[in-house]
């Protein structure tokens, strides 16, 4: 097949034990290899195809398969066709690609098709800067393609982030049957520094859900969904009579273009990731205990914000941090709780985008909230965000 790198005679390991300085692509496809993936299509776009490039020479080297598609809609098309064959399989893009993608993302939700996609996000909208950073891909990872559905998507502030949360992804989207998005930023992806591996009997696997009945069973409901929500998982070419579509879909998985229908399978496709919220969702805090402003960041802007709640302690104002971990879903309940609490008078919500995030807090909560917004290409820096923590 033309683009595609077969496996070689020799077999390095899958899992790169130890202490290693790595860039955060570099990161991200190590942990893509250490989760157990299978196959990856994509196609080269700055500032994501380091990872591209890692994945062409790495996976075929451990059993794996790598196509360079000819395109972004062929990457993702790739990706879900592999899937429901059984593989766990990646795609790795950025902003204009991802915009791409969304049709087949919105297939991938109705079909219940477990993935991930990278996200390495660069100053945009458009063609934008391709080499500098952004973060304004979030509420499109949310809401970019039609329809109702729940995804979940991770930000990563370090390389060593970059490792975990892929893994962290690959567990999620077979537990749950769903694309999960890693959206990096351009500052992380390209950022260097140390990443710790585990041994592979360390690392934790969350295998997809499997059909108890045998194949050719008349009784079996591909999408017939246990109590959580889930229907398990028959892989193309099993001897299963599974039919994938993207039109509504009965139990059978055939088309069944009817009000009820659509009411009960859309609903199930929210709910089944609202009801699992709990598993998904990952936040870290920073002196929130007597915090009276609370920052809310992500990414390489939480590096900032860090900085920034630990000297504006030193100018005497109890400032704290939130950091979102996960994007979505997003951490309604510790927003709502730390906005109740009789110290806090406000947040500050530092993003490198016209301001999204923040309306979400917005949304959550009855006091100020104050956003710090850069259209893409730099950094927030710390001194930005002090002084808003300061006035």
């Amino acid at each position: 097949m033309p683009g595609t790198v077969s496996a070689t005679a020799s077999t390095p390991p899958r899992v790169m034990t130890g202490e290693h300085f790595m860039v955060g692509d570099h990161a991200c496809a190590e942990g893509a290899l250490a989760a157990g993936l299978d196959f990856f299509a994509g196609y080269p776009i700055t500032p994501s195809t380091e990872i591209c490039e890692r994945l062409a020479h790495r996976l075929p080297q451990v059993g794996g398969t790598f196509v360079q598609m000819e395109d972004e809609l062929g990457s993702i098309a790739a990706i879900l066709g592999a899937s429901a064959a059984g593989a766990r399989t990646l795609t790795a893009t950025s902003g204009p690609g991802f915009s791409l993608m969304m049709e087949n993302i919105g297939l991938a939700a109705m079909m219940e098709i477990p993935c991930v996609i990278v996200d390495v996000m660069r100053g945009s909208p458009s063609t934008g800067l391709p080499t500098l950073v952004g973060q304004a891909d979030v509420f499109q990872a949310r809401w970019g393609s039609h329809g109702d559905y729940g995804i979940v998507a991770y930000s990563p502030s370090s390389p060593q982030e970059c490792f975990d949360l892929t893994i962290r992804a690959f567990n999620v989207a077979d537990r749950l049957r769903i694309p999960v998005f890693v959206l990096m930023d351009e500052v992380i992806g390209h950022m260097t520094e140390r990443v710790v591996i585990p041994p592979a009997q360390q690392i934790p696997r969350v295998d997809r859900k499997r059909p108890s009945h045998e194949p050719g069973d008349a009784v079996f409901l591909p999408f017939k969904a246990d109590a959580d929500l889930i229907p398990p998982m028959a892989h193309a070419g099993e001897g299963y009579n599974v039919h994938f579509t993207g039109l509504t879909h009965d139990e059978r998985g055939y088309p069944a273009l009817n009000a009820q229908t659509h009411e009960q399978l859309v609903t199930r496709l929210v709910n089944k990731v609202a009801v699992h919220a709990p598993e998904a969702i990952l936040t870290e805090e920073v002196d929130l205990d007597d915090a009276e402003v609370v920052v809310v960041a992500f990414g390489c802007t939480a590096r900032s914000a860090r900085r920034a709640v630990a000297m504006a302690r030193q100018q005497g104002v109890k400032a704290g941090l939130l950091r979102l971990i996960s994007l979505w879903p997003f951490p309604e309940e510790r927003v709502r709780d730390l906005g109740r609490r009789d110290a806090v008078k406000r947040f500050v919500v530092p993003e490198i985008n016209m301001g999204q995030m923040c309306r979400e807090v917005e949304r959550l909560t009855h006091l100020p909230v104050q956003s710090i917004n850069r259209a893409g290409g730099a950094m927030i820096t710390p001194q930005s965000i002090l002084e808003v923590l300061v006035s």
